[in-house]
């Protein structure tokens, strides 16, 4: 293994665009092992003088960067694969500096930091060098297919993969990382209070889950009891299945959450496979009363959220005319259906979910 010379590398050990709709390219096309690059990255031009600085940066951090191929370039960050000696490698660079993204960006190397000395039970990239203040992070580049290309995937997950990422997300969740490692990304009342105040959740839709908050700090005893380590943003398209298992990559909202986040991220996007969603229920009723409820407050959570995501998207697809999509199996799993088309078709499918999702929390009230 090939050490990078920074302040921050990592110790040598053996061997994440999100358009609406679209894949997090975290390690690019998330195929192989640094497949060969597709052509050479193209440094002149205007949009040249932009990742000429991107690499510069990340020179700075890691000077033994050998930059082989743009991956992703939005109005946020730039991704480059490159080597490090004989490793290939991924450097993010942050373009985006509100203060919401360079929180979340210098999470996102937090954790990748705690893996070093604390190696969590799945497995995931390791971390070569960083700069938080910079706004750059290298990691290396991990192999295997992603688990979706898509946030919400159009057409139906293997059942093998599912039982594979199904797997990792549990093991993720039993861990329990050292004392301070991590911290509690989401407000919950506060979370609920905003979404409120949006239109995105009823006065009864505020009482009920309010309820079922009080019912689960009233059940948790102790308060360390009540929380459960995820990753949260457990999408496919944020998993890599290969022959030596799954590797999850884009860390930026791990932490500490109620029980149940991750499989209610799950269960969103698998509104293509009912019995991953039956399966995913059973899991999260299997601990009681209070998980159960923790599982139901977290699924409209995630549900309004991507609500409020594809409804802006919609709105925007309708102002702007429609992008140049790529072929079907390329960047896509829509296939032939037009570009507002899918996502409309998503939000209705979202609307209906958040409608389920619903009446099982006012059951779940009723029980009380």
């Amino acid at each position: 293994m090939y050490p990078a010379t920074s302040p921050v590398s990592a110790p040598p050990r053996p061997r994440h665009t999100q358009s609406y709709g679209g894949p997090r390219l975290a390690h690019g096309t998330r195929g192989g092992a640094a497949p060969t690059p597709s052509g050479r990255l193209d440094l002149s031009g205007p949009q040249g003088a932009q990742l000429r600085a991107v690499v510069t940066s990340v020179l700075k951090v890691c000077p033994d960067f050998q930059p082989v191929q743009l991956l992703r370039r939005s109005g946020r960050s730039v991704l480059l694969a490159g080597t490090v000696g004989r490793m290939p490698v991924v450097a993010k660079c942050l373009l985006d500096r509100s203060p919401e993204w360079v929180e979340r960006f210098q999470h996102e190397i937090a954790a990748y930091r705690t893996f070093v000395r604390h190696r969590p039970p799945v497995r995931v990239p390791r971390l070569v060098a960083a700069d938080p203040e910079a706004g750059t992070l290298v990691t290396e580049r991990m192999q295997g297919r992603p688990g979706a290309l898509q946030r919400h995937p159009f057409e139906a997950v293997p059942r093998a993969d599912v039982r594979t990422v199904l797997g990792a997300v549990c093991r993720v969740n039993t861990w329990r990382p050292p004392a301070g490692s991590f911290d509690r990304p989401l407000d919950y009342p506060a979370r609920l209070g905003r979404y409120h105040e949006l239109g995105l959740l009823t006065d009864r839709d505020l009482g009920d889950l309010g309820k079922l908050l009080h019912g689960i700090a009233h059940a948790g005893g102790r308060q360390q009891t009540q929380w459960q380590f995820c990753h949260g943003d457990a999408l496919l398209s944020n998993m890599l299945l290969s022959p030596a298992g799954p590797v999850l990559v884009d860390w930026e909202h791990t932490g500490w959450y109620l029980p149940g986040f991750d499989l209610a991220t799950l269960w969103t996007v698998l509104s293509e496979a009912p019995g991953a969603r039956r399966q995913i229920s059973q899991l999260a009723h299997a601990g009681g009363p209070a998980a159960r409820d923790a599982f139901l407050v977290n699924l409209m959570l995630v549900l309004t959220r991507e609500i409020r995501t594809y409804e802006t998207a919609v709105q925007r697809a309708m102002r702007e005319p429609p992008p140049v999509l790529p072929p079907r199996g390329q960047d896509r799993a829509g296939g032939g259906m037009a570009y507002g088309e899918e996502q409309r078709l998503l939000l209705r499918r979202l609307h209906d979910d958040c409608g389920q999702a619903r009446r099982a929390v006012r059951a779940a009230v009723g029980t009380r």
